[in-house]
């Protein structure tokens, strides 16, 4: 059964609220990966790192979805070399290409 709760939080320095929902469940969890987990995260409970380990994983989903969306972008770097402050810049028309190489080794 999965109890849910609701949370109105409001910060008077930002001017807006949002609804968090908390669910109470119970799971077995590895305790060597809870722990393995809690140093890396640098929690003090449970609950906290497993909250913390959650949030991090949304936002590597997050930060995919963001990497996807500007590989969908062509991009034109020629003529970086003058674009830039003081007389020009580097030339990045082969960034995507060095990155690849670089990967690949």
């Amino acid at each position: 059964m999965i109890n849910l709760k609701a949370i109105l939080v409001y910060d008077d320095r930002l001017y807006w609220c949002m609804i968090s929902l908390m669910a109470r469940i119970t799971v077995d969890v590895n305790e060597e990966w809870l722990e393995a987990a809690r140093e890396v995260l640098g929690t003090d409970t449970k609950v906290a790192t497993i909250n913390a380990a959650l949030h991090a994983f949304a936002l590597r989903r997050i930060a995919a979805d963001i990497v996807s969306a500007f590989d969908s972008v062509e991009v034109d770097l020629g003529g970086s070399e003058h674009s830039w402050s003081y007389g020009g810049g580097r030339d990045l028309s082969r960034l995507a290409e060095d990155a690849r190489e670089t990967s690949a080794a």
